[in-house]
This record gives C-alpha cells, sequence and structure tokens, in this order.
C-alpha cells in the first residue's frame, strides 16, 4: 500500500514508537478515564440518594422510586448517545481537533454541576442532577468517537490496535478511581460523624454530612479533565482528516513534520489527483458505501449493542447482586454512609481484580491475537461465565459459596474487557474512510448505549425478585436475578453471531483497509528526507 500511499501517511503508519505516541494515548484516555468515573460513579451513590431525600421510616430504608432511579441511572447514557452521534458527525465536518475542546469543557462543567443542586427537596436536587448528568452524557459521548479516531489516525500500522485499546483501557482505571474516592471520602465521613444502623435508629443512620459526599464524589470527576485540556488544545489536527478531508496536504505536512521529527514535502498534486476519485467520494448513504461498508457498520453496531446490553446490565447493578448473594450486609444493618463504603469496596475489588486487567490483557495481544479472535473469545467466555453463574444461581448464593461467585462474576468483566468491550471500540476506528471515521463510529457507539439503556433500564426491573415481598420498594416483580443472567448470556451468545460481519484490520493501514487512494497505485514517489539526523523509513 506504500506505493499509492500519501508520504505523510506512511510516514506515520511505519514510524516507530515514539514519545508522542504515548503523550497522545494520556490527552485522549484522560478523557475516558473521566467518562468511567462519571459514567459509573452514579451506582455508588444511588442508595445514598435514596436514604437522604426518600426517608420514610419503614422496615427498609428509603429508596429511589423506580421512575427516579432509571432517570438518575439512565441520564447520562442517553446524553452520551445523543453526543456520540452529534460529535461523531462534526468531527468529520469541522476537524477532530477543533471539536475535541469542546467535549471536555463540557465534561468538566457538569460534572461540577452534578454535585451542586439549586433546592433542598427531593424534586429539586433529582431535577438539577439529572439536568446536569444529561449534559456530562452529551460531552462523554463526543469523547468517543474523537478519542478513537484521533489515535487510530495518529498511530502506526504495527501497533495501532494496542495504542487505541490503550485509550480506552483508561476507563479500567477511571472505573477504580471512582471506587477508591468513594472508599476515602465514606471512610474519612464515617470517621468525623458516626451514626447506627437503620434497624437500630431510622432517622438517627443518616447523618446530616451525608449529604456532602454524593456531591464530593461526582464533582471530583472534572479534576483529571480539566488538567488535559490545555495539552488537547496542542495537539495538531490529524494529517489523515488534514489532507484526506480537508484537502489541505501542505499543513499535513507541516504538523506531522513536528510531530514526526523528519521533514515531510507537502504532495498537493497528489490531495488533488486523489481528491477527484469518485471511488472515494461516496457518502454515507449511498449505494457505494453500503456496498463496500455496509455490512461492516451493521457487524460494528450490533456487536456493541450486545455488549453494553450485558455490560452496563451488570456494572451499573453491582451492588444490587452483591446484596443478593450476602456480600454485602442488608441495608438496615448499615447506616447510610457506611452503606456507600461496602458498595465502594466490592466495586473497587471486582475493578481490580477484574475489569483493569482485562484492558490491559487487551492491549497486550490485540496486535498479536487479532481483533476478531480476541472479540470472539470474550464473547464466547462471556456467555460461559453467565450461564454458569446463572444455572446454579442457588448454589452461589450458600455462604460458603459467595467467594466463588465474585471470581466467576469477576472472569465475566475480565472477558468483557478481554474481549469484546475493547475491540468494539477500536474496529470502527480503523475500517471505515477518513470522511465517515468519526460519523461511523459515532453510530457504532451510539448503537452500544441504546444497548446500555436496554441493560441500566431493564435490568431495574428484570432483576427484581418473583416474590413480591422481596421486591425493592415501588417496583413490581421481576424474574429474579438468576433468569437476568441467562438472558445476559443468550445476549452474549448472539453477539458471537454478529462478530462474523466485522472484518480483520490488524496490521493494515487504514488506507488499505477503507479503499482509499486505491487508484493510481504506481504513480507515488515516498517524499520522506532525514532531518534533525534521524530518518523515518517507509516501504
Amino acid at each position: 500500500m506504500a506505493g499509492n500511499q500519501l508520504g505523510v501517511l506512511n510516514a506515520l503508519d511505519v514510524a516507530k514508537t515514539q514519545w508522542y505516541h504515548f503523550t497522545a494515548i494520556v490527552i485522549a484516555g484522560m478523557g475516558f478515564f473521566t467518562d468511567a468515573y462519571d459514567l459509573f460513579s452514579i451506582s455508588l451513590v444511588t442508595k445514598l440518594l435514596g436514604r437522604i431525600y426518600y426517608y420514610n421510616g419503614g422496615a427498609k430504608p428509603g429508596t429511589l422510586p423506580p421512575n427516579v432511579a432509571a432517570a438518575v441511572n439512565g441520564v447520562a447514557l442517553c446524553g452520551t448517545l445523543a453526543g456520540q452521534l452529534f460529535f461523531g458527525w462534526l468531527g468529520d465536518k469541522m476537524g477532530r481537533k477543533r471539536v475535541y475542546g469542546i467535549t471536555l469543557i463540557l465534561m468538566v462543567v457538569c460534572s461540577l454541576g452534578s454535585g451542586l443542586s439549586f433546592s433542598n427537596e427531593a424534586k429539586g436536587v433529582m431535577a438539577t442532577l439529572c439536568f446536569f448528568r444529561f449534559w456530562l452524557g452529551f460531552g462523554i459521548g463526543g469523547d468517543y468517537p474523537l478519542s478513537a479516531t484521533i489515535m487510530s489516525e495518529y498511530a502506526n500500522k504495527r501497533t495501532r490496535g494496542a495504542f487505541i485499546a490503550a485509550v480506552f483501557a483508561m476507563q479500567g482505571f477511571g472505573i477504580l478511581a471512582g471506587g477508591i474516592v468513594a472508599l476515602i471520602v465514606s471512610a474519612a465521613f464515617d470517621h468525623a460523624f458516626k451514626a447506627p444502623a437503620y434497624d437500630v435508629d431510622k432517622l438517627g443512620s443518616t447523618v446530616r454530612q451525608a449529604d456532602y459526599i454524593w456531591r464530593i464524589i461526582l464533582m471530583f470527576g472534572a479534576f483529571p479533565a480539566a488538567m488535559t485540556y490545555y495539552w488537547r488544545m496542542k495537539m495538531p489536527e490529524t494529517a489523515r482528516y488534514t489532507a484526506l478531508v480537508a484537502k489541505n496536504a501542505k499543513q499535513a505536512a507541516v504538523d506531522m513534520s513536528k510531530v514526526l521529527q523528519v521533514e515531510l514535502r507537502a504532495e498537493e498534486d497528489k490531495v488533488e489527483k486523489i481528491s477527484q476519485y469518485q471511488s472515494s467520494n461516496f457518502g454515507l448513504f449511498s449505494k457505494a458505501f453500503a456496498r463496500r461498508h455496509g455490512l461492516h457498520l451493521v457487524g460494528t453496531a450490533t456487536t456493541w449493542f450486545l455488549l453494553d446490553i450485558a455490560y452496563y446490565s451488570s456494572n451499573l447493578f453491582q451492588k444490587d447482586i452483591f446484596t443478593a448473594i450476602g456480600w454485602l450486609p442488608p441495608a438496615a444493618k448499615m447506616n447510610a454512609i457506611h452503606e456507600v463504603y461496602r458498595i465502594a469496596r466490592a466495586q473497587t475489588l471486582i475493578a481490580l481484580c477484574g475489569t483493569v486487567p482485562g484492558y490491559w490483557f487487551t492491549v497486550a495481544f490485540i496486535d498479536r491475537l487479532g481483533r476478531f479472535f480476541i472479540q470472539l473469545m470474550g464473547f464466547f467466555f462471556m456467555t460461559v461465565f453467565m450461564f454458569a453463574l446463572a444455572i446454579p444461581y442457588n448454589h452461589w448464593t450458600h455462604k460458603a459459596n459467595r467467594i466463588g461467585f465474585v471470581v466467576m462474576y469477576s472472569l465475566t468483566f475480565f472477558f468483557a474487557n478481554f474481549g469484546p468491550n475493547a475491540t468494539t471500540f477500536v474496529v470502527p476506528a480503523e475500517i471505515f474512510p477518513a470522511r465517515l471515521r468519526s460519523t461511523c463510529h459515532g453510530i457504532s457507539a451510539a448503537a452500544g448505549k441504546a444497548g446500555a439503556i436496554v441493560g441500566a433500564f431493564g435490568f431495574l426491573y428484570a432483576s427484581q425478585s418473583k416474590d413480591p415481598t422481596k421486591t425493592d420498594r415501588g417496583y413490581p416483580t421481576g424474574i429474579g436475578v438468576k433468569n437476568s443472567l441467562i438472558v445476559l448470556g443468550v445476549v452474549n451468545l448472539i453477539g458471537i453471531l454478529f462478530t462474523l460481519l466485522v472484518p480483520e484490520s490488524k496490521g493494515k493501514s487504514l488506507e488499505e483497509l477503507t479503499g482509499e487512494n486505491e487508484e493510481g497505485a504506481d504513480e507515488v514517489e515516498i517524499p520522506a528526507v532525514a532531518t534533525h539526523g534521524r530518518t523515518v523509513h517507509v516501504l
């Protein structure tokens, strides 16, 4: 492919791993650190919100009503879906860099806003929280297509999968950080403000200062995002957008000469020739796109949709599963602050043992085993472990077997992250043309968030006990945790089938994968000249 490719793009493809690669990973990855922190930290504090704002003096502590719980848990996902579609499209129209800063500002402002409320009444607090979390999700949504596209267009073809996966792997640290922050804050407050368990003193079990805990936890998400804003603005636009979409060969050469520390000649004639190729100018809704990439888009969108049904339903409601198997004490046996501590401890352990290692296994092996193999393997083992948890579910509820349940549950998350949770993010950033890459990644990611909404909202109701006396207050009876896990196992099984529509992209240049620049293969000369005492070797 080197023979018919722009020299600046080929220089990027064959460049050795350099400092700028790691800089790009950190700059883009901190956005995902913040994304994960903000999206998953809400699950740490929803039970606290119920105790504070929906106290009723009953046998059990107050809980969020079903409609409020659905809104608080799901509104950020709705915003994320909208943001993925909008900013994905905008990234192809205006450029990756110009849009990148907007998403970060939204995340910072709305993270801070999530911890503020314009009232001390339940309705006012929940309305404010939901408003800011929707727009927080909107900003987070933009980070998905932009970060993936920027990293894929900066990376060399040999280790591109690992670099994109490393950006996404920062999500694992974000989930872990959410748990650690909640542990620290709740432990500090629990030490400073002693309170009895709910069954000892219903009203006294929730001290007034507990209202600060959820606010501090949610607002902390603004800081890592704010710290990376300056560096995001310093990043040059990607060469692939500048050359292939904006048609500015001179600027692409100037930008990448600085990044790679080599001198690259502007190939304006070649860019002009490429822009005239009719086969490279088709639109998203054209027959040419449907013929070349239609099944690919169906594959990336459907697998992400199915993956997120299982992933988000499990991740957002880990605390309910832990309670069901007895790993968390009954709510009435704890005070409000200590409940936050116990939930955070359980979720931090899962993140540490299953979530974070899985991400980095993908980083280590994605360019050796390939995207297709890892995604297929991940879906397969997620199916196996879901069924292994569900079918003998009563066995796992016995006290002697609870640690085994946690191990199996952690393995499910391990193979989600060493599997489709990472690859569904990587592949859409590689297999679509530059002028549609961000849009198609946004569509695929939005399909994933639609699955997350199905999982999060559906699991609220589906996981309720079949016994009316054991359901959470305000909820109808459901199919129970066991049957919910069986449903999720079937969803993962279907994911295996749709993975067959997704092509392997390991070791190929982006232009080779997308079919761009395929005319005039023999007319191109590679113009890389050594400077600063270094040479970029081209094929």
